[in-house]
This record gives structure tokens, sequence and C-alpha cells, in this order.
């Protein structure tokens, strides 16, 4: 059993996560939280990607009340991000959010805390305990001699130790830090010691490149030991591009099912055709439909059908022409200028076949 499969099981809004419960999608926006219109616009492309948590950050009095209005215009739960002012967090609560997320050694003394926890006690509302690398306490740093996977942990750990003094334990644990290895490790340590629910992460990962291959490396190997409970793939760029991403790492590891998975052969001396674009552009197009099937996309005739045999649908193209493949049988010949229409076609009665 994963330790997934143990960990305390916490509500967020209509949704529950931990105790075995499936890894939940987040992302979160990067509008102004005060304009309403461009939030919800935004959410609502991100639920259409797959998006199952959204969080907002919530640094004024402005952005606390706006997260009632958006709570109203969206249809997955909410979660406000709040730095050193704990009255925004109280804000936030009053005004819908569903879960909360703070550092509890930054918004101010045990009393700023206790008012904290008392209201969202009332409302049995969530607080992630967020805690990064970049943030590590000096006293820390100092006695793990440098910033430590240990280190991170204790702190995490020690912040938590504040929201149960209070007499409260509806809580999620996020550990972040931008260097994989020590974030891969901070997790592993983590779960021997603790039973909350993990958000996992690798933090200010970067661009849509390296901060792919960051978070599949980094949350793909804690996901794969069994630990986590919801992800977020940190990227400087579209949340979409974070959501889609997300799936994929899920999809990679048999965590998830549904949804079209794409493969491609590298192009090669053979191909004669715009592979690199076809290959773009039925990933795209395959991002609307709900089934759970493989489609291949090959740039050589000749080798392509038995390339494509393990897919359960496939195109290849050769000079002037396009091929249809089922399970590495050939079905139907075409011009190659036809091979995404082709495609698109066989999509859309494929629960007729």
């Amino acid at each position: 059993m994963a330790y997934r499969d143990y960990t305390k099981v916490v509500q967020i809004g209509d949704r529950k996560i931990g105790g075995g419960n499936p890894i939940l999608i987040q992302s979160m926006t990067n509008t102004p939280t005060e304009d309403v219109e461009a939030t919800v616009a935004q959410i609502h492309r991100l639920e259409e990607a797959g998006c199952e948590i959204i969080r907002c950050t919530c640094p004024t009095e402005q952005a606390a009340a706006a997260i009632g209005q958006i709570r109203r215009q969206i249809s997955i739960p909410l979660v406000a991000d709040i730095h050193f002012d704990y009255r925004m967090a109280i804000a936030a609560m009053e005004n819908g959010a569903d879960k909360i997320r703070i550092n509890p050694g930054n918004i101010g003394g045990k009393d700023r805390i206790m008012e904290v926890v008392r209201c969202a006690k009332e409302r049995n509302i969530p607080i992630r305990v967020g805690v990064n690398s970049g943030s590590l306490e000096k006293e820390l740093v100092e006695k793990y001699h440098g910033v430590t996977a240990e280190g991170i942990v204790e702190s995490a750990l020690d912040k938590v130790g504040m929201i149960e003094d209070c007499g409260y334990d509806n809580i999620v644990i996020s550990i972040k830090s931008s260097d994989v290895l020590m974030c891969i490790r901070a997790h592993e340590v983590l779960a021997q010691k603790s039973r909350y629910p993990l958000h996992v992460g690798i933090t200010e990962a970067g661009t849509l490149l390296s901060g792919n291959i960051k978070s599949a490396v980094g949350i793909g190997n804690i996901l794969y030991q069994g630990i986590g409970d919801t992800i977020r793939v940190s990227l400087t760029g579209d949340p979409v591009e974070e959501v889609k991403s997300a799936k994929l790492i899920l999809r990679s590891l048999g965590l998830r099912t549904g949804g079209i998975d794409v493969v491609s052969c590298p192009t090669c001396g053979r191909t004669k055709i715009d592979l690199i674009g076809l290959a773009n552009k039925v990933e795209n197009m395959v991002q609307s439909y709900p089934l759970n099937i493989r489609v291949a996309v090959m740039g050589c005739a000749v080798n392509g059908p038995g390339e494509a045999k393990e897919a359960d649908i496939g195109i290849a193209g050769g000079v002037g022409v396009g091929l249809l493949i089922k399970k590495g049988e050939i079905v139907r010949r075409m011009p190659e200028e036809e091979l995404l229409d082709a495609l698109r076609y066989e999509l859309d009665h494929w629960n007729e076949n």
C-alpha cells in the first residue's frame, strides 16, 4: 500500500483528498484576484483543461472580497493564498474560500494564528501549511549547515504543530524546493513523520521547457513512491499548460486514466512529411475528446504501421500518401493532406465502432 492510502482524508469544497482518494490537479491564477471577470475567465479555461482545485492570491481586502464573487461563478474548489496578513486569511474564509494556504511563521504571533484557526474551525475549512526552501528559518539553516531536506521538513512540522496546538488538525502540508533532488528527499523524510495529505510540486521550476522537465522528474519520482495527494506543475507561462502537464504526469505513472495518449516517432531521414507540425496539431485536437485510447502519429509510410501497432489508431505519411492505421493494420489510404480530417472523423465516431 502507498503512503497516500493512509493519509488523513481532507475535504476541500466538494472534493476529498488523502486516504487513497484520486490525486487531484491544482493550478493557480495569474490574474489580479480583484479583477473578478478576468480571474473567472481564466479559471473556466483551467476547468476545461482539467484543473480540479484552483488557488488565487489574496493580498488585499479587495482580493478577499472578490473571493466570494469568484467562488459563485466556478465549479471547482477555491484556495486563498495568504502571505503575512492574517486578516486576509479570515476575510477570505468569511467570503467563501474552500481552503486557505498560509505559513504560520509569517502571519504574526500565536494570538493571530489562533484567530485564523478559530475562523477555520467554525467553517471546517482546511489549512494548507506551506513551506518553501527559499524561506527556511535562519536557525534551521545554521542547525543543518545549509538548506536541506531535513531542515525543510522540521520547519513544516513546526508550523503544523502551531495549528495543532490550537486544537485543529484539518491540515494539508506543502513542502517545496526548486532543487529537484532536495524536494524528492524532503517528501521521503516527511512521509515517515506525518499522515497529513501532501500537496506536491517543484517550486519556481522555470519555463515551459525546463519547468516541465524538472516537474516530471521531481513530481513523478515522488508520486511513484506512493507519496502525494494533490499536485501542481509550476510553470512560467499560461497556467493551462500546468494542467496539461500534470495530466500527462499522472497518466504516465498509471495514476490517471481517461484522455487520449498521443505517441509520435522522432523524425529521421526517412521522414517525408511535416511530422512535427502534424503531431502538434493532433495533440491539440485530441484535448477535447474524453476517450481512453492511444493515438500514434508516424512519419514513415513504410515502418509506421508496424511501429504503431500498440496504438488503438494511428496515422502515417509518406511522399504524397497518408495511411490510417488501426492496431498496426492499414485500413485506409488517402492524400497526406487529408490525414488530420480522417483522424478527426474516426475520433468523432469512435464509440460507434
